[in-house]
């Protein structure tokens, strides 16, 4: 019988959780999870637990983190939902980071702010099992119905005789019970939650601040060797030959050799050397001789020619509605437009890492990455090693912003380690090499033109964008598309949006909220433009075109439905706490935008100054967030200002161009990074509701730059369309 003949296994749900007893006493409640990996239809033939809770005979609480933590607080929120219905007093609880197991945690990544929705639920259902065992083995002591017992952060009260029990008298009585099955347990009313909602620092704050290790750039081992991998500064381009004697003779340097075929890495050269300052003078004496082919005819000034020769034709028509040319040719007001946006770097604080020991035919590997079973699988694949034979432990990372979910610097590790069997091997990329080697955000254009009807209402969009795509006219890069279903599609009858591809070598890859980061600068900057062409408030010309309180579906499969009442919500909330309206001296201006992106709906309200030579000052941001409820306050707001600066900091100086095929930036000497005195003051509020929770890396982020481009034009004038903002000249008289 072949393997796809056996029958599926049927699945009780309640083999989804089991408790059992500890070595020493105590209970360990072990938990299969489904996660975005699996569905419930697709699960694996026998229980394979992907989740645990350990409290011991001394009532010590530890809760398992599966997912890489980023700095979004990750490793401290989702703990906070088992310990919500667990009851668990938080400081008896201690956080351990999941290593990577293929198969076991479903995915284990960081990115699309998936976490949250992801696993809210399930670990409520876990947490309130382990609370009901706690319960029903109090009940048993005390002879008592179960129904009498209630726990109370980290003991158990009988409710009549007052008497209680700490968890850690009822662990060894609860080991022996049978768990109760996911849905067989009451969840709390949100309303007596005592951690959710709640500000709580973070679990890893203190090892922050005293410096322990925690980075991948942290990892050290005995007997440990140091490694740079140079590749080729055009895109594509290959190493034919380099001074590698000259180089082998120098201190401290042990091995270097050239990289020309191996698959799954790009070629380049390795160095490795005894210590990381040997390894890098190393790398800056090398004298290479490159491959570069046609690479190095890649230009930004071309993309941006050849999208303004696009623009004089029409584009592929990824979406029609209605009529726009008749509006267009009746509208009492009609505003054309040209934007654009550069390419933009990751610039994680954290370069790329990763420490690797192959030995016996088995790989270890420490790594800030995102995406830990991509980097086996690439690593797997390249080096030919099974996956089974290679164990990944995830450390913090310093930065991700979506560049580690790339494995290029995890596979040129394990192939240096593979080669020096026995030895571990630190690489260590440059702050030059993590901005010139990376995956960019996208360049983009767009050719706008809209109309206002008597009403001052908007009754026609067109869109010709022009995108890139990685050597290919086809299909766009990673995060560079636009949804046929983008606002205002479903909110204008008239509506056509067209999508042109320029063949790029330019490595592009996921940013932070891909694609909306960019997009809702153009979306929101236009309709912008049109309030203001149609003489009406920006708040109020948004409201009106969002229209009554409904759900309104999607026509891709692939995008969100939405809904228009939390969108106007967040609208309204964020121009109330911001004081939107007031009357502003000239050089002083409020801009308004709104965006929805990973399931977020966020407005924001940005307050500037703009003196009269042209010098910008960003006041005040204020955020209006509705993602559901709040886990953890402390974090969420951080993840808002923390999205909100990172916006300014990109929109104002940052930029990555592209000339005969390599990356002219290379630190942040020409990729500025925001200063502590350009900071505004960041203000946030939540909308918190019963609607399923959301995450919150990401969708604070786009709607931060149309608000500050708005407010420029209500300062003074000028309409920013085109980024960074430092390019713009905002003088005025």
């Amino acid at each position: 019988m072949s393997q796809s003949t056996l029958p599926r296994p049927t699945f009780d749900r309640r083999d989804f959780i089991k408790a059992s007893a500890l070595a020493g006493g105590g209970l360990l409640l072990s938990a299969l999870i489904p996660s975005r990996a699996f569905s419930k239809t697709d699960l694996p033939s026998s229980f394979e637990p992907n989740f645990f809770i350990r409290i011991d005979s001394k009532g010590a609480i530890t809760i398992i983190s599966k997912n890489p933590e980023i700095g979004q607080g990750i490793k401290t929120s989702l703990p906070m939902i088992v310990a919500e219905e667990l009851e668990a007093p938080w400081e008896s609880v201690t956080v351990e980071a999941a290593p990577y197991v293929p198969g076991l945690f479903g995915w284990q990544g960081a990115g699309g702010s998936g976490a949250t929705p992801g696993h809210y639920h399930y670990f409520r259902q876990v947490g309130a099992v382990g609370r009901a065992m706690l319960e029903n083995a109090a009940a048993q002591t005390w002879g008592v119905s179960s129904d009498e017992c209630q726990a109370d952060q980290g003991v158990v009260k009988h409710l009549k005789s007052k008497k209680t029990l700490a968890y850690k008298d009822l662990v060894a009585t609860a080991a022996t019970m049978e768990a109760p099955a996911l849905e067989e347990v009451s969840l709390k009313d949100p309303k007596t939650f005592k951690l959710l909602g709640k500000r709580i620092t973070g679990v890893d704050n203190r090892k922050l601040v005293t410096g322990e290790p925690l980075f991948g750039i942290d990892q050290q081992a005995e007997g440990m060797r140091h490694a740079c991998y140079l590749k080729c500064p055009a895109f594509g381009g290959s190493p034919r030959s380099a001074n590698l004697e000259t180089i082998k003779r120098m201190k401290g340097v042990v091995d270097a050799y050239l990289v020309t075929d191996q698959a799954g890495i790009a070629p380049g050269i390795a160095i490795v050397a005894s210590d990381s300052w040997s390894a890098q003078k190393a790398m800056e004496s090398l004298q290479v001789l490159w491959n570069e082919g046609s690479v190095s005819e890649q230009n930004s000034l071309l993309y941006d020619q050849n999208a303004q020769e696009r623009f004089a034709s029409e584009g592929p028509v990824i979406r029609e509605d209605g009529d726009v040319e008749a509006v267009f040719s009746q509208a009492p007001t009609v505003v054309e437009a040209q934007y654009k946006y550069p390419y933009l770097s990751h610039a994680t604080l954290e370069p790329q890492n990763t420490t690797a020991l192959y030995q016996d035919g088995k790989l270890t590997i420490w790594s800030p990455t995102q995406n830990p079973g991509s980097a086996v699988d690439q690593v797997a694949s390249s080096l030919e090693i099974p996956k089974e034979n290679i164990h990944l432990e995830i450390t913090r990372i310093g930065g991700g912003f979506g560049r580690r979910l790339m494995s290029d610097f995890v596979a040129e590790a394990a192939y240096i380690a593979k080669r020096n069997e026995g030895v571990p091997i630190k690489l260590t990329w440059t702050r030059e090499q993590d901005m010139q080697q990376d995956y960019y955000r996208a360049a983009g254009w767009h050719s706008l033109k809209g109309a206002v009807d008597s009403d001052g209402k908007l009754a026609a969009w067109k869109n010709h964008f022009v995108t890139l795509g990685h050597n290919s006219t086809e299909q766009s890069g990673h995060g560079a598309g636009i949804s046929s279903d983008e606002l205002p599609a479903r909110f204008v009858e008239h509506y056509l949006q067209q999508q042109s591809i320029l063949s790029s070598n330019v490595p592009m890859g996921w940013w932070r909220a891909p694609g909306s980061c960019a997009l809702a600068f153009v979306i929101q900057s236009f309709m912008d433009e049109l309030a203001v062409a149609a003489k009406v408030d920006p708040l109020a010309f948004r409201l009106n075109l969002l229209g009554p309180d409904r759900k309104v579906p999607a026509d891709n499969p692939r995008s969100p439905d939405y809904d228009t009442a939390r969108m106007k919500g967040v609208l309204r909330q964020a121009a109330e706490k911001a004081g939107w309206g007031k009357s502003l001296a000239k050089g002083r201006g409020q801009g308004i935008a709104f965006h929805f992106s990973h399931q977020g709906y966020v407005a924001v309200v940005a307050d500037v100054s703009v003196s009269q030579n042209g010098s910008l000052k960003v006041e005040k941001l204020t955020a209006a967030v509705d993602v559901g409820p709040i886990v953890n306050l402390s974090g969420a707001e951080n993840q808002v200002h923390g999205s909100m600066l990172d916006a300014l900091n990109s929109a104002w100086r940052q930029e990555i161009t592209v000339e005969n095929g390599r990356v002219r930036q290379g630190n942040f000497d020409t990729y500025p990074m925001l200063r502590i005195s350009d900071a505004p003051k960041l203000d946030a509020v939540f909308i918190q509701s019963d609607n399923p929770p959301t995450g919150l890396g990401e969708p604070a982020f786009p709607p931060t730059t149309p608000a500050i481009t708005n407010a420029i034009y209500a300062a003074c004038g000028k309409r920013v369309r085109s980024l960074p903002l430092i390019k713009n000249d905002l003088s005025w008289s």
